[in-house]
């Protein structure tokens, strides 16, 4: 027999997707009573991770189309599919001519399917980031594991090219001559001194209605290093504001060398981690989680709402009908029938969440070949210009066994962009083609003698071609509050998250965590230090007494620990000298000798 849950909680979240995830532990750190509800089996949402197996399943499952619901007898029916991913679909490479490719085939891959760890919204981490500095301050950061990004690379005159970051990457590159080298350390370090409040004053150009690329561009720097600095540094594009496009190279370089020489991290087993980091922390707060549980829907109170509007009042789950202040709703749970007369929700964005196209590929080389990828690849990412037609560019993930998210002699590529139609396959063939071949290179044929062997391993080093193995294709879509008109209203005491972004961090949906947890508790600090375990004391445990400043001897009279210690130092220290003078006078007879 399922246990009924407590019938009424300080806040009730459904989904479990990022933001949801942060809200409901900065709640229940304050001390807040939180129900943490899930129609899904899986921690995440559209942030989730899978295995090979579960990610097949998940994208070819059918799923009927959510049927529009409508408030009727004060009563919301939910989604039956809140976080379905849409225009699904997968496709094997055929290479039954060339047989296997570096000892993969279908069969092997499906048989390492619970070495995948495939997500669904793979992210970066900045070094100086909000993220690494929210699971900083939190201390929630002992919840995961994390590597740094092993390289950074880019597209230029179709070669694919490692971009120097730091100050010894840029004097150390083959691919810029001297001269480019002092031309973009300059500018580097004009960007690392870059303050958005003094900026226009110290500057003799104007910044504002200049785009980043103008502003390159009046610096006199070279076309490959715009290149560099523009797409893989700024992360930006030929329309990105000046401004944006400094403080993204700043945020890039504030974060080189804190963890290694690369300003990103990556966890380890995947972005699926990090909403589960936040979990953890809330359930340890006295948080409940209920997953695979059935939400039905929202009731509301019409008649305590002195203006006659709809206000939230319970959950209904199951037999239950479970009551709490606050509502948080994630993504694709809700029609737009919920926006009614109410309480006024955010104003539509122009940076909407989802309309996502993305593409996961499965390939036998690394991008660039083994001799740009020294360890085996590591974790890398390449953000590619926008082709014809297209307003962003798309951002490729690149990820190896050492990530946690695939097996050996494998990798794992991830491939966004945002999407400009219902066929995502379409929307990012024309970067694939730039990077990928459906075709296999065997550059390197078996041979016996040792000559030949060491010539193989040389071609083989410098293979290029990666050969795609398996790819998927769908979309992520954008949140029901994302797609309303900006005057749109929900009802009272019902906030309402976003999915993911197209960007390369979490900064926006942190802010948007932030924005609900001071509106629904302003006077509450947001996420503050949870203590280690060592420093929870539990029950009535009596605090350990500390030793008093001044130390008695056995007939109580006070002793000079100072002097001690001072006696201890000058031991140690004539100590040391004899030392010293015994090893100088060895020396001595040496050198006679």
């Amino acid at each position: 027999m399922e246990e009924e849950l407590p019938t009424e909680f300080d806040l009730i979240v459904i989904g479990t997707g990022l933001t949801e995830s942060i809200v409901a532990a900065a709640a229940s750190r304050i001390g807040k009573t939180v129900l943490h509800l899930d129609t899904n089996d899986y921690y995440g949402g559209y942030w989730a991770s899978f295995n090979l197996d579960a990610f097949r399943k998940y994208l070819n499952n059918p799923r009927s189309a959510s049927t529009p619901c409508t408030i009727e007898n004060n009563f919301l029916q939910l989604s039956p599919n809140p976080t379905a991913v849409q225009n699904g679909r997968e496709k094997w490479n055929n290479l039954i001519e060339s047989g296997d490719v570096d000892g993969w085939n279908r069969e092997k891959i499906e048989q390492e399917f619970r070495r995948f760890n495939i997500d669904l919204t793979p992210k970066l981490l900045y070094a100086r980031g909000s993220m690494v500095e929210l699971l900083i301050s939190s201390n929630i950061c002992r919840y995961a594991e994390f590597r740094a990004l092993d390289r950074v690379a880019t597209l230029w005159e179709g070669k694919i090219m490692t971009v120097p970051c730091s100050r010894s990457d840029v004097f150390t590159s083959k691919d810029v001559n001297v001269i480019e080298k002092r031309l973009l350390m300059k500018f580097l370090q004009s960007c690392a001194s870059y303050d958005e409040g003094q900026d226009v004053e110290n500057k003799p150009e104007e910044l504002d209605g200049k785009t980043f690329l103008e502003h390159l561009q009046s610096h006199k720097l070279t076309p490959n290093l715009i290149h560099y600095v523009l797409y893989t540094i700024a992360m930006g594009n030929d329309r990105t504001p000046a401004r944006e496009g400094l403080a993204g190279v700043k945020k890039f370089l504030m974060s080189l060398g804190h963890y290694g020489n690369s300003p990103f991290l990556f966890p380890v087993y995947g972005c699926g981690e990090i909403p589960q980091c936040f979990c953890r922390l809330c359930a340890v707060f006295g948080g409940i989680y209920c997953l695979n549980k059935a939400v039905e829907g929202i009731h509301f109170d019409t008649h305590s709402n002195p203006e006659g509007t709809n206000r939230f009042e319970s959950v209904k789950c199951g037999k239950q009908n479970i009551r709490s202040k606050d509502l948080v709703v994630g993504p694709g749970y809700l029609s737009q029938d919920v926006f009614a007369q109410g309480s006024k929700t955010e104003t539509k964005k122009e940076n909407s969440c989802g309309g996502l196209a993305r593409a996961v590929i499965l390939t036998n080389v690394p991008f660039g070949g083994a001799s740009q990828n020294p360890g085996g690849g590591g974790v890398a990412i390449m953000k590619l210009p926008p082709v014809s037609g297209h307003r962003e560019g798309a951002t490729i993930l690149q990820m190896s066994h050492y990530s946690g998210t695939c097996p050996k002699e494998i990798y794992l590529i991830h491939v966004t962009t945002l999407a400009l139609s219902a066929n995502p396959e379409d929307d990012l063939k024309p970067y694939i083609a730039q990077i990928f071949s459906y075709d296999y290179c065997n550059t390197a044929p078996a041979t016996t003698s040792g000559e030949e062997h060491i010539e193989s391993a040389e071609t083989q080093s410098a293979n290029t071609t990666s050969t795609i193995l398996y790819e998927a294709y769908f979309n992520i879509p954008s949140c029901v509050a994302c797609t309303v008109t900006s005057n749109s209203v929900v009802p009272a005491g019902i906030r309402l998250t976003c999915g993911p972004y197209h960007e390369l961090d979490y900064d926006q949906s942190i802010d948007q965590a932030r924005r609900i947890f001071q509106d629904m508790f302003p006077d509450e600090e947001f996420l503050p230090r949870a203590p280690d375990p060592e420093e929870i004391i539990i029950g009535e445990e009596e605090p350990v007494q500390e030793p008093r400043g001044d130390v008695t001897d056995a007939n109580d009279e006070p002793v000079d620990n100072a002097s001690e210690c001072r006696d201890t130092e000058s031991d140690s220290a004539l100590a040391q000298e004899a030392k010293e003078e015994a090893i100088d006078k060895a020396e001595e007879c040496t050198e006679q000798r």
